[in-house]
């Protein structure tokens, strides 16, 4: 599914957040959301769906994507904005391309993606399914006041909610074992799963429950589900599991994994990600 404007449609407000209208060859505009706002511009998550979508609208786009990088040059400001997406090169199975969101002179966010014709192989899953009880036994996590987007999801803690209650002392580890879904529900397409990629708080407010400013420098996500997975899972709630592996000098990195309810590993990702303090 991808999302381009259709003023006389009723959204999804993600679908509202991603509609995107042709402007010219390669290029669309779309508008920020209020209901995907962070403390500073717009949640990660939905920048990246918008660089997605342009890519997933253009007319010579090939398959399914594979793999997307996203890397969040500077802020981007409330309002209109610009997505230009253009195939760098076509092979006979996979498509490589660029794609950059601006506004005015001002570039905020680059992407590079690799999308491709799937075809039935050999597959294995090394990773495993985290151990999790069912999400309709879990209460939802309340949102967070200064992030609107979290409204935009239900989340369902097995571990590792954010508690700054706990200012100060710091934890373990930095794991987080959740289950998550669009709210209001809505069928899973690499739209929403490129967004829910960078839903996991940064791992800092987790092994060190105190805000500091912070903030996604580079965003990968590989795709392991293609498109007749994601419509399988429908609008079920999936697992997620995130971790960091380091933190030091101003920065540390974070890796996650999306799973289906059954137990497919949909997508994983890592990121780059800058702190303060």
């Amino acid at each position: 599914m991808s999302t381009v404007a259709d003023p006389n449609a009723a959204h999804h407000p993600l679908d509202a957040a991603t509609l995107l209208t042709p402007l010219k060859t390669d290029t669309y505009r779309g508008h920020t959301s209020t209901a995907y706002a962070n403390m500073v511009g717009p949640f990660g998550g939905i920048i990246t769906a918008n660089l997605l979508n342009a890519i997933l609208l253009h007319p010579q786009r090939l398959g399914d994507p594979v793999a997307l990088t996203v890397n969040f040059a500077g802020p981007v400001a409330d309002g209109e904005f610009t997505v230009t997406a253009k195939a760098l090169r076509t092979n006979r199975s996979t498509q490589h391309w660029y794609a950059e969101l601006a506004q005015g002179e001002q570039i905020g966010a680059t992407a590079t993606a690799v999308f491709a014709t799937r075809r039935d192989t050999w597959g294995a899953t090394e990773a495993r399914f985290p151990a999790a009880p069912a999400a309709s036994g879990i209460a939802r996590e309340a949102p967070i006041g200064r992030a609107a987007w979290t409204t935009a999801y239900d989340m369902r803690f097995v571990q590792g909610q954010l508690d700054l209650a706990a200012q100060g002392a710091e934890g373990k580890d930095s794991v987080s074992t959740l289950w998550i879904r669009d709210e209001p529900p809505r069928p899973l397409d690499f739209i929403s799963l490129a967004a829910i990629c960078d839903a996991f708080f940064p791992r800092i407010y987790i092994r060190r429950p105190q805000w500091v400013p912070a903030g996604t420098v580079s965003l990968t996500i590989h795709f392991h589900a293609d498109a007749d997975a994601l419509n399988a899972q429908g609008a079920r709630p999936m697992l997620g599991t995130a971790r960091a592996l380091h933190f030091g000098r101003g920065y540390f990195d974070q890796t996650a994994e999306v799973w289906s309810e059954d137990g497919r590993m949909l997508a994983a990702s890592h990121q780059v990600v800058y702190y303060k303090e």
